[in-house]
């Protein structure tokens, strides 16, 4: 057994002894600025049972009832790239319309498998990041401009490998820094599962706490390792986080869904006291 093969065991092992609950709250209260978010792996829309069917997967992002959604895997990863689901049917039946980009050719839906959905709200400002590391990943950037308020999405798909992994969230840390205090949200398979010192992702503390409200998503059969993610900053954006386990989301992906849900009006920046509170310092602790 290699070094890494090792690793990852010894993280099975560890998640098993300390097998995570499947809601996590935090102690903020959802106000009327509540927005749902979901991140999804769809695995290129091939289930458990090694069965392609982009119908299925469509099914389940519609039960999530998100207002914003990021997917990845949604191209084909080699040749054409195309896409690989119906976004007019997904527009029609979930409401959810994606988020527009330049893609690797006219049938792609994404940038390096990333698609981000929205239900409703302006987009201000579109960035494709080309991530650094061994296998080709991105990410995208997006600024929202939605009824309580504005906000900011990084959706990425991180790398298998911990070295590449850490050199991706700095890339990352890069992109969240010029938000001016808009409230940002970092969303996606972060594929990382060890926690503490050892994690790949500690490299994204302080401007997000990668120990935050972590649920099992993978594998979706049985589900021991927290892979996806939904991180904010300020800390205190994301009020509970949970996994999306229906028979459906169970063989529909390897990965479940993860979904959250935001209080965006208590994250927007205040004038208290007649002084400014960034919002990158207001975060829970």
């Amino acid at each position: 057994m290699g070094k890494n093969q090792s690793s990852l065991s010894a993280g099975i092992v560890a998640a098993i002894r300390k097998r995570r609950p499947t809601v996590v709250h935090r102690e903020a209260a959802v106000s009327r600025g509540d927005i749902v978010i979901a991140s999804y792996n769809i695995h290129k829309c091939v289930g458990t049972d090694g069965r392609f069917d982009p119908g299925r997967t469509a099914n389940v992002i519609g039960e999530l009832g998100a207002d914003i959604v990021a997917l990845q895997e949604a191209d084909q990863r080699f040749g054409e790239r195309a896409g690989l689901l119906d976004l007019e049917h997904l527009r029609r039946e979930a409401h959810l319309v994606s988020v527009p980009i330049s893609g690797f050719s006219t049938k792609g839906h994404g940038w390096h498998g990333n698609v981000l959905l929205l239900r409703e709200g302006a987009v201000s400002d579109v960035r494709q990041l080309k991530l650094p590391g061994v296998e080709p990943r991105g990410a995208l950037v997006v600024d929202l401009d939605l009824k309580v308020g504005p906000l900011r999405i990084i959706a990425a798909h991180l790398g298998l490998l911990r070295h590449s992994r850490a050199q991706q969230a700095e890339a990352i840390l890069e992109a969240a820094s010029d938000a001016n205090g808009r409230p940002t949200l970092l969303i996606g398979d972060l594929n990382e599962w060890r926690m503490g010192r050892r994690s790949s992702l500690s490299f994204l503390s302080p401007v997000f706490d990668p120990s935050h409200a972590t649920v099992a998503s993978f594998p979706s059969r049985f589900p021991l390792l927290p892979l996806d993610r939904v991180l904010g900053n300020p800390h205190s954006l994301v009020t509970s986080v949970a996994v999306h386990d229906s028979p459906l989301a169970r063989i529909a992906s390897d990965h479940l869904p993860v979904k959250a849900s935001i209080d965006l009006k208590a994250a927007q920046p205040e004038q208290r006291d007649g002084r400014r509170v960034e919002a990158g310092r207001t975060g829970a602790a």
